[in-house]
């Protein structure tokens, strides 16, 4: 299996693949420039002063052992042309096995909304999970009422599956999701 510091995709506009200690202040700097909350999902602008250098490699360490594990690899969105950092993505394994599936989860800072990053930031994920990872199926589990992620699943490939009724513990309330997938039909 690839190492966790050799993952990378890029597509016209983005490049994804695990921060860097030398990313530290573009990856703060992310955060910074976080415009208000828009919604539910949206974690807007927030006091970043807990994000220390200490802190970052803190977070670089659980990272890199939650790849080494095959648990879960995060993994951050930069612009080509300047590496700016506009958001993270996930993929989580699910089962091994015959199964060979995983989870995919990606979040754009809000003041880069609408110009089609996260749908680019997902083609970016489906080619390290199956090119990379050697998954055979990915899913997004999305909210019922998160139409905009839904768009983005869709305009990537994914297709709708179901409906799985209290699926996800958020807030103390077990919440429905719509479950999209994607195979890799060059699996073997």
């Amino acid at each position: 299996m690839i190492k966790y510091r050799d993952i990378l995709a890029e597509t016209e506009r983005i490049i994804v693949r695990p921060v860097l200690i030398t990313d530290f202040d573009v990856f703060v700097s992310g955060y910074k420039n976080c415009g208000p909350s828009r919604n539910r999902f949206d974690e807007g602008c927030f006091d970043t002063g807990f994000m220390t250098l200490e802190w970052y490699q803190k977070l670089l360490e659980r990272r890199e052992n939650e790849a080494d594990s095959d648990f879960s690899y995060m993994l951050n969105i930069f612009l080509k042309d300047n590496c700016t950092s506009i958001g993270y993505c996930d993929i989580t394994t699910h089962q091994r096995g015959d199964f060979q599936y995983a989870r995919i989860g990606y979040t754009i800072h809000n003041t880069y909304w609408g110009e089609g990053y996260a749908t680019e930031a997902v083609l970016a994920l489906i080619k390290i999970g199956f090119d990379m990872l050697n998954f055979h199926r990915l899913e997004a589990h999305i909210n019922l009422d998160n139409p905009a992620s839904k768009k983005v699943v869709q305009k990537a490939g994914f297709l709708f599956e179901s409906v799985r009724k209290g699926f996800i513990l958020e807030d103390g309330v077990w919440t429905d999701n719509e479950v999209y997938y994607i195979n890799n039909s060059n699996f073997t």
